[in-house]
């Protein structure tokens, strides 16, 4: 019934912006822990970040802390991440994932959630 739908993907220069948007449908918003992965070409899935608490408890993984900002708009169902100072390791297919019931251990782990978007592809290059 949950599904994801990540967009705003595209082409930046390094140390540009970008914001992604997650959408959110078929549960309760504020129920679900969400969480941000990226994959590059022959690599593992990556955890970015996730939050919980209906978007007010965040956390971030080291290389992009810093850069990053996860936030919502709980009237639209939409989470955000806000990446700035990109540079070309960024460059990934970004997921949004969802499950309701991760504990904080789990966050970081990609085959702990049951839900996840198609992904949005950043491409940060000159």
């Amino acid at each position: 019934q949950v599904q994801l739908l990540e967009s705003g993907g595209g082409l930046v220069q390094p140390g540009g912006s970008l914001r992604l948007t997650c959408a959110f449908s078929g549960g309760t918003f504020r129920n679900y822990v969400v969480g941000w992965f990226r994959q590059a070409p022959g690599k593992e899935r990556e955890f970015v970040g996730s939050s919980w608490r209906n978007g007010a408890s965040t956390r971030y993984a080291v290389p992009v802390k810093g850069r990053f900002t996860i936030s919502r708009d709980n009237a639209k169902n939409t989470e955000y991440l806000q990446m700035s100072d990109l540079t070309p390791e960024d460059t990934a297919v970004y997921y949004c994932g969802a499950d309701s019931r991760l504990i904080l251990s789990s966050q970081a782990m990609a085959e702990q959630y049951d839900y996840w978007g198609q992904g949005t592809q950043v491409t940060v290059s000159s």
